[in-house]
């Protein structure tokens, strides 16, 4: 069972996934009542992306590439990283992520952890998006607007939080924000490739699916 749950910590060929196109899904229950009003349920907390990335197949190179990293991951069965060309940072995708991007929490002198995510629109209806692989070497931590660096912190990969380490937890009140790029870990969605050649040293997958995954 471990193994069907396997991630590989590696990155999905960033030539072809500039070419993908996708998004997120929701799920949600919609009952008409007899008033004429509607009764509607979240069946599901957090989005779920689905991409495909076949039209990011420009030449033959790419599509050895993709080939390659689908017999490597055995299809379907191991997760990887994939960088979402919509949404790929805590900031607008024209900016550079900053220290204040995200609020993570308030500190209150003992919590240590705080969830790593994005928020998206504001106030309490905000949905804050669960970031589980973030670009460690683009994370930025700041503290009551201070930035933190290693080893006052680190990142728990197995939980997806920002973790003081016990000399530097956040006092009562202090905000806790980040910076960081991120990217999505996802799977194929499919249990073959159909590949053709449509002219010399060209080549075409018409459809790759993926779709993202919990972890």
């Amino acid at each position: 069972m471990s193994e069907l749950a396997s991630f590989h910590d590696e990155i999905f060929p960033l030539a072809v996934s500039f070419g993908a196109t996708g998004g997120p899904e929701r799920r949600n229950e919609i009952v008409s009542l007899t008033s004429g009003r509607e009764k509607r349920n979240l069946r599901l907390s957090q989005s779920r992306h689905h991409y495909d990335v076949g039209s990011g197949v420009k030449s033959l190179d790419d599509l050895h590439d993709v080939l390659s990293f689908f017999e490597a991951r055995r299809g379907s069965l191991h997760a990887f990283r994939f960088r979402d060309p919509f949404d790929m940072k805590s900031c607008r995708p024209g900016d550079q992520p900053t220290m204040l991007d995200q609020l993570l929490g308030s500190g209150d002198g003992t919590r240590a952890r705080f969830g790593l995510v994005k928020a998206y629109g504001s106030g309490v209806d905000a949905y804050k998006r669960l970031i589980a692989k973030p670009v460690l070497a683009s994370l930025r931590v700041a503290v009551a607007g201070v930035e933190r660096f290693s080893p006052e912190f680190s990142f728990d990969g197995a939980t997806g939080d920002v973790v003081f380490s016990p000399g530097s937890i956040p006092g009562t009140g202090t905000l806790v924000t980040a910076g960081f790029e991120f990217h999505v870990p996802v799977r194929f969605d499919v249990e073959r490739l159909s590949l053709s050649l449509t002219a010399f040293k060209a080549g075409q997958i018409p459809s790759i699916p993926l779709v993202e995954v919990r972890l």
